[in-house]
C-alpha cells in the first residue's frame, strides 16, 4: 500500500472514530486521558499507563520506527511526563512530519484533558528514526521547545482492513439515517395535507417520533462497534 493510500485511510479513520465517540458520558467530567483515547481511536487493546505500552506490545503487535496512519506513537516517560504518552497517528505528511490526534497534551482554555485533532509532530532525531520529536503546543501556537524521546510506533493488526471497514460502516449508517429521515418527512407532509387540524397535530407528533427513532437506530448501529472498548483512566 502506498504512503498516500495509508495517509488517506488514516485521515478517514480518524474522522470516522471521532464522530462515533460519545462525547458526553465517555469521559469523567469532560476529561480525556491519552491512553483510553488512543486505544479507542486505534483499536490497539493495550491497558495500563502509557509508559508500559511499548513493552506490552511485544508479541501482540508489530512495532517499528516508520510512521503509518492508524498507528500509535509511543512516548518514553520523562521527568515532566513520568507516565509517558501515546498519540494516534492521523496523517503522515512526510518521512519526518506527521499529524497526531491525541488527548491531554496542551492546556486549552485553562485546562487539560482535551482532545486535539491533527496536531503536528516533527522528527528531530539525528538519525531520522523518530526517537526524538517536537510536538505542536497550542498555548504558544507553535512547536514546543522541548524534545521528547519516543520508543517508536505500535501498528494495529490488519490495519488497512479495519480502517476500511470502520469507514464503510460509518458511511452506510449515515446514508441510511438521511434516507430514512427524508422518507419519513415526505410521508408526514403527504398525510398532513389531507388531514383535519387535530389529525395533523397527532400525525406530526407520531412522525417526529418515528424520525427520531430511525436516526437513533442508525446511530446505534455505528456506535455498536465501539461498545467493547473500555475507557479506563491512564
Amino acid at each position: 500500500m502506498t504512503k498516500r493510500t495509508r495517509t488517506l485511510w488514516g485521515s478517514l479513520a480518524a474522522a470516522a472514530m471521532i464522530s462515533l465517540v460519545p462525547m458526553s458520558g465517555a469521559m469523567a467530567d469532560g476529561y480525556w486521558q491519552c491512553v483510553p483515547f488512543a486505544r479507542l481511536m486505534s483499536g490497539i487493546q493495550i491497558f495500563g499507563d502509557a509508559r508500559t505500552w511499548w513493552s506490552q506490545a511485544v508479541g501482540k503487535y508489530d512495532t517499528g520506527f516508520v510512521p503509518r496512519a492508524g498507528a500509535v506513537l509511543c512516548f518514553k516517560p520523562t521527568g515532566r511526563m513520568n507516565l509517558g504518552h501515546v498519540a494516534f497517528v492521523s496523517q503522515v505528511l512526510t518521512d519526518r512530519v506527521i499529524q497526531v490526534t491525541h488527548a491531554n497534551w496542551s492546556i486549552i482554555d485553562g485546562g487539560r484533558g482535551q482532545i486535539e485533532k491533527d496536531v503536528t509532530v516533527v522528527d528531530v532525531s539525528p538519525a531520522g528514526d523518530w526517537s526524538q520529536v517536537k510536538v505542536w503546543y497550542d498555548p504558544i501556537r507553535d512547536l514546543g521547545t522541548t524534545v521528547y524521546p519516543t520508543h517508536g510506533f505500535i501498528y494495529q493488526n490488519n490495519q488497512a482492513v479495519t480502517i476500511a471497514a470502520a469507514t464503510s460502516k460509518l458511511a452506510l449508517a449515515q446514508n441510511a439515517a438521511v434516507t430514512l429521515a427524508k422518507s419519513a418527512a415526505n410521508q408526514v407532509a403527504a398525510s398532513v395535507r389531507a388531514s383535519s387540524p387535530l389529525d395533523m397535530i397527532n400525525q406530526a407528533a407520531d412522525s417526529t417520533d418515528r424520525i427520531a427513532a430511525l436516526i437513533s437506530q442508525s446511530q446505534s448501529s455505528g456506535q455498536a462497534q465501539d461498545a467493547d472498548k473500555p475507557q479506563a483512566p491512564r
